[in-house]
C-alpha cells in the first residue's frame, strides 16, 4: 500500500471534458474489431483482488468474530471491554496471568461479585456489535469457578439498552473448560453490544470470549462473515493476493506478518499490533491489532472456496521502507528462505511431509495447488534487488514451478520505479508487481503505457491501482463513477496488452465505515451491511467478461492529444468457450456518442446479444448503504443488424457488448 506519497493538483476530469466546443460537430467515431485476427492469449487468473488488513478488513470485517480483544491480550487488555454495575454493586474487576487458560495468551478477567446486586463486564465489538433478528448466534467462552455458586447471565444488549437476548449459565468447572450457549436476538440492531453479568456471590475466571453468527461462509464455526465473501464471489477473481500490504514488511522487523503463527491453534495464534493503528494523524485506530483469526490457511480455503488462484506474499528481510526500513543482514536471510520454501510444502506437499501434514491437519490433505509467490511487498533500492536474488536463487532451483512476483516500488514511474526494472530484468523475474495511486486524469491519459513494452521480458502484475478523487491519502476522496471511469478505460488498455500484463487487482479491498483509514476502497461494509462502489462493478464487469484471447481494436474519430482525455476507450476479447466476441467501451464525456460498429470477419450476428451499462447522471455520483446499486450494471439483450451497425453510448458509462456469430 503506497502510503504518504502526495501528488501536485493536476486538472479533474470535468475541466477537461467542459473545454471550449469544437466549431463543428465531430464525426461519429467508427469502432472496428478485427474478430478473425486474434493476438495474445489471455491469462484465466487476469482480474483478481488484494487483500491487506486495513480499514478493519480482517477483525472487525472479514474474520466474522463479534468480540473485540476476545482473550484480554491487548497492551492495555481491557481495551474493548467496560465495567457493568450499579451503585448498589460490590465487585472487583482485574486482569490475571497466573495459572492461564493458554500461556500463548496468558491474560483473563477474573470477576468477583458480593452478590449485593449485578455486576461484570460489556463488549461493543468492532465500533458495535451488529445482529439480525432471527438468526443464531455462538457464545463460548473459557470458564473456571474459584468460589461461590453464582450465575453467569450473556446478554445481548441493543444501542438503546433494550434487552435483545439472553441466557444464564451456571454449574461451572473448577478448571478451564470451554461453556457455550446459543442467543436469538429478537431485533436487528447494527450498534448492540455483549454482557456477561454475574448474579449472587461467587468468582469466575473467562477468557477467550467469543460471539460468532450461526450463518458464516460455508457455515463454517469460527468462519468468515457471509456477505463480505460473497461480494468476492460474485467478482469471480482469478486471483487472490494476501495478506497485504504493508503488514507484511511491519514498520519493524518484529511487527511484521509471519505466517507460521498464523497456522497454529486458535488459542496459540498471539496478537500482533497492525501497522495501520499508528499510521495516518488524520485517522488514529488504537484499537486495532490483529488476532489472526484469518491467517494463511483461511486464506488459501477461501481461496479455493471462490476458485481464485492463491498469491501469497512473503517479507524479504526488509520492514517497510516508509518507516524504519530495517534490514535483515544478507549473511542471516536464510530463515526467511526457509520459510518460503516451507510455505510451498504448505500448500503443496503432501500430506505426509512435514508442512502439508500441518495443512492435513487443518482439515485439508489435498494440496492447494498454489502456483505463484511474492518476495517482498513494494520494496526499492539496491537491498530490494540483493535480497530478492538471494530468494530467487533458492526458490528456482528447488522450485521452478513457482512463479515468483517482485516490486517494482510505490510508484509507477519515479527513480525507484527506473533503478528496479533494468535489475529485474538482468535477474530475468517472472512477474513484476506495479503500483499507482493517482488522480482519474493519470488513468486516462496512460492507457497506451504498456504499448511499447518489452514483449520478451518480465511480465506485469498491476497489484495495487486505484483512481484518487482528490489525492493520495486524502481522507476526502471519494469512490466516484469519474474514478470508475477512469480505472475501466486504464483496463481497456491492460486487456489490449495481455501479452505483457498478466494480472491486475485494484486496492484496497474491504473498508469498514466507522474504522477506516485508507480512501477510497473497493468494497465497504459497517456491521450488518455491505455495498461495492461503481469501481467494483468496473473490476466486475471485466473479470466477468474476460474472454482467453485479445482481438485488435481500431478507433477512428475517438483520438485526442496524449495529454487529453480521448471520446471513447476500447478493448476487445474473443470468448472461445462461449463463441462470443466482447467489445468493452468507456464514453467519459458529458454527451452520448453515435458510433459505428464494425466486427471486421464476422459476417452475420446472431440474435442473442447483450448490453451491460455501467452509468451515471453525475461523475461525482457515488454508492452508498442507503442507495447501494445507484451506479451498477444494467443488462439487457438485442439483436444487432449485420456488420457494421450503429450503436449509442451514453455519456459517463462504461458499456460491455457480447455478440456471437450467427
Amino acid at each position: 500500500m503506497k502510503k504518504l506519497f502526495l501528488l501536485g493538483f493536476v486538472a479533474s476530469l470535468a475541466d477537461c471534458v467542459a473545454a471550449p466546443p469544437p466549431a463543428a460537430t465531430p464525426p461519429a467515431p467508427t469502432i472496428t474489431v478485427q474478430t478473425g485476427r486474434p493476438g495474445a492469449d489471455i491469462n484465466p487468473a487476469m482480474w483478481g483482488i488484494f487483500f491487506e488488513d486495513i480499514n478493519f478488513g480482517a477483525d472487525g470485517g472479514l474474520f466474522a468474530e463479534l468480540v473485540k480483544n476476545r482473550a484480554f491480550e491487548f497492551p492495555d487488555p481491557m481495551t474493548g471491554w467496560m465495567k457493568i454495575s450499579t451503585s448498589l454493586a460490590q465487585g472487583q474487576l482485574s486482569i490475571r496471568d497466573d495459572d492461564a487458560f493458554d500461556p500463548a495468551n496468558p491474560h483473563y478477567v477474573r470477576i468477583h461479585s458480593e452478590g449485593t446486586a449485578h455486576f461484570g463486564i460489556s463488549n461493543q465489538g468492532f465500533r458495535g456489535i451488529g445482529l439480525q433478528a432471527g438468526e443464531t448466534y455462538d457464545f463460548s467462552a473459557q470458564i473456571r469457578l474459584l468460589d461461590g455458586a453464582p450465575r453467569l447471565n450473556i446478554n445481548l444488549v441493543g444501542g438503546d439498552g433494550a434487552m435483545l437476548a439472553s441466557v444464564s449459565l451456571t454449574n461451572f468447572p473448577s478448571r478451564w473448560e470451554k461453556v457455550a450457549a446459543e442467543l436469538h436476538p429478537k431485533a436487528t440492531d447494527p450498534k448492540a453490544r455483549l454482557d456477561l453479568i454475574l448474579e449472587g456471590k461467587g468468582t469466575v475466571d473467562c477468557d477467550m470470549i467469543s460471539l460468532f453468527p450461526r450463518h458464516t461462509w460455508k457455515n463454517r464455526p469460527v468462519g468468515l462473515r457471509a456477505d463480505m465473501v460473497q461480494m468476492l464471489a460474485d467478482l469471480k477473481p482469478g486471483f487472490m493476493r494476501f495478506p497485504g500490504g504493508c503488514i507484511v514488511e511491519g514498520s519493524y522487523l518484529d511487527r511484521r506478518y509471519q505466517w507460521k503463527n498464523t497456522i497454529l491453534p486458535v488459542p496459540d495464534r498471539k496478537l500482533l499490533v497492525n501497522r495501520w493503528n499508528y499510521e495516518f494523524e488524520h485517522r488514529p485506530t488504537p484499537d486495532y491489532f490483529q488476532s489472526f483469526g484469518l491467517g494463511f490457511f483461511e486464506f488459501f480455503q477461501l481461496c479455493e472456496d471462490i476458485g481464485a488462484q492463491p498469491l501469497p506474499i512473503l517479507n524479504c528481510g526488509m520492514a517497510c521502507q516508509f518507516n524504519s526500513g530495517e534490514l535483515v543482514p544478507l549473511a542471516e536471510l536464510q530463515p526467511y528462505i526457509q520459510d518460503a520454501l516451507d510455505l510451498i510444502e504448505f500448500a503443496n506437499g503432501p500430506a505426509g511431509s512435514l508442512w502439508g501434514a500441518k495443512r492435513a491437519a487443518l482439515g485439508h490433505p489435498a494440496p492447494f495447488n498454489m502456483k505463484m509467490m511474492g518476495v517482498g511487498n513494494e520494496q526499492w533500492g539496491p537491498q530490494y534487488i540483493e535480497r530478492y536474488a538471494a530468494f530467487a536463487k533458492v526458490l528456482k532451483a528447488q522450485h521452478p514451478e513457482i512463479m515468483l512476483v517482485t516490486d517494482a516500488g510505490p510508484s509507477p514511474a519515479d527513480d525507484r520505479f527506473n533503478f528496479l526494472w533494468p535489475k529485474l530484468r538482468e535477474l530475468r523475474a517472472d512477474i513484476v508487481d506495479e503500483h499507482c495511486y493517482d488522480h482519474p486524469l493519470w488513468f486516462f491519459t496512460n492507457t497506451a503505457r504498456y504499448d511499447h513494452y518489452d514483449r520478451n521480458g518480465p511480465k506485469v502484475f498491476m497489484g495495487e491501482y486505484a483512481a484518487q478523487s482528490v489525492d493520495v491519502v486524502s481522507p476526502k476522496n471519494r469512490n466516484n463513477l469519474e474514478c470508475a471511469l477512469a480505472e475501466a478505460a486504464y483496463l481497456t488498455g491492460l486487456e489490449r496488452n495481455a501479452d505483457v500484463v498478466r494480472m491486475a487487482s485494484y486496492a484496497p479491498l474491504f473498508a469498514n465505515a466507522d474504522a477506516w483509514q485508507w480512501t477510497p476502497d473497493l468494497i465497504w461494509v459497517d456491521s450488518l451491511r455491505v455495498y461495492g462502489t461503481p469501481s467494483y462493478y468496473v473490476q466486475q464487469l471485466f473479470s466477468r467478461n474476460r474472454g482467453d484471447t485479445v482481438l485488435p481494436v481500431e478507433l477512428r474519430g475517438a483520438e485526442s492529444p496524449p495529454s487529453q482525455i480521448q471520446r471513447l476507450y476500447a478493448s476487445a476479447a474473443r470468448d472461445g468457450q462461449a463463441h462470443e466476441i466482447i467489445l468493452k467501451v468507456v464514453n467519459p464525456g458529458t454527451a452520448a456518442i453515435a458510433a459505428r460498429i464494425n466486427l471486421a470477419g464476422m459476417a452475420k450476428i446472431g440474435p442473442d446479444a447483450t448490453s451491460t451499462v455501467l452509468a451515471g447522471a453525475n461523475l461525482s455520483d457515488v454508492n452508498s448503504f442507503d442507495d447501494p446499486r445507484k451506479i451498477a450494471p444494467v443488462q439487457s439483450q438485442f439483436h444487432p443488424p449485420a456488420s457494421p451497425f450503429p450503436w449509442t453510448f451514453p455519456p459517463h458509462s462504461f458499456t460491455v457488448l457480447r455478440l456471437k456469430p450467427e
